[in-house]
């Protein structure tokens, strides 16, 4: 083999070496999984459920999102009318950090993404959390990245499937649910 040839095959097997790298570094979010089990994964497709409502806590923006079974459910009158939401429900609420619009700057809209949240009621397995499974995951907007949310998160989470029990329980009479579906 010649000089020239090694040269070239190194630069080549370096260079596939930098992509292959690049490739494997590449974050699939839905991959993650917090402790009981609850997968982003689960969630698959969330983006395009329909808008629940919208919030601002803490300082940031959020649009809470659902799957069509909790739409459904929200239509038949729940949590309002007392009964419990069936299984298979889900919610996404995804927060970002609000910013100034640069066209009209009174108005405030969505800035960086900051997290993800999301619960699923499933009373089979998560029957010590009043049926829900709740999971956050933390965005890095440096590395475009997912992580599960923990301790050292504001607020923090205990990184497991009933991360949200304690908050929600305050509202275990609306079958720990928060947010009332928006008048349209």
């Amino acid at each position: 083999m010649t000089r020239n040839s090694m040269e070239r095959m190194a630069a080549v097997t370096a260079l596939l070496t930098i992509l292959g790298g690049a490739t494997l570094s590449a974050q699939n979010k839905y991959d993650l999984k917090v402790k009981g089990g609850l997968a982003f994964s689960e969630f698959k497709g969330y983006e395009s459920w329909p808008l629940v409502s919208v919030s601002e806590d803490g300082g940031l923006f959020a649009a809470i999102l659902a799957n069509p079974a909790m739409i459904t459910a929200y239509q038949a009158g729940m949590p309002a009318n007392g009964k419990p939401f069936p299984d298979g429900v889900k919610m996404a609420k995804i927060h970002w950090t609000p910013k100034n619009l640069e066209t009209f700057s009174a108005a405030k809209v969505p800035g960086t993404l900051h997290d993800v949240d999301f619960m699923v009621k499933d009373s089979k397995r998560f029957k010590d959390s009043g049926g829900w499974g709740w999971a956050a995951f933390e965005y890095d907007t440096a590395s475009h990245a997912y992580r599960p949310a923990d301790n050292s998160d504001k607020p923090p989470q205990a990184n497991d499937a009933k991360c949200g029990f304690g908050c929600h329980t305050i509202v275990q009479k609306r079958d720990y649910v928060f947010t009332e579906y928006g008048s349209r």
